[in-house]
């Protein structure tokens, strides 16, 4: 039962850093929205690119805190597998239940490619989804 217990955590600490990436990018892109559609009103008292750079900062930022969220949860969860499997090899727990896949690292994966969408579209001026 202990390893099912520090999985869900490993589990609810990436979900954390999917929490606050999320946070990040979403921000970084409507502040990129927002400001870019607000300086093409007459009077923008802004510099130009400002709002792009900010906005770009800020899902750079969710992006390698993703990345990085995501390479942690993947080395522990390989040396937790590791530990497991040397434990049922030496006879000192049954191996008899599945190592399940974890849905929260689809889930960060998922969104490391929306936020990699998004980035793109604000440097390169492309529009992935209209």
């Amino acid at each position: 039962m202990s390893f099912q217990r520090t999985r869900m955590s490993a589990d609810r600490t990436l979900m954390s850093v999917i929490r606050t990436s999320l946070s990040l990018i979403s921000f970084g892109f409507t502040i990129y929205q927002v400001f870019t559609n607000w300086l093409k009103s007459p009077g923008a008292a802004i510099a130009q690119e400002a709002p792009r750079n900010f906005g770009i900062a800020l899902v750079m930022v969710g992006i390698l805190l993703l990345m990085a969220g995501i390479a942690y949860h993947v080395r522990y969860m390989t040396q937790l597998r590791e530990e497991r499997t040397q434990m049922i090899a030496d006879g000192l727990i049954h191996g008899q239940s599945e190592y399940p896949v974890s849905l929260t690292l689809i889930c960060a994966v998922v969104l490391l490619c929306i936020g990699l969408l998004a980035i793109a579209s604000m440097v390169f001026d492309v529009r992935p989804f209209g």
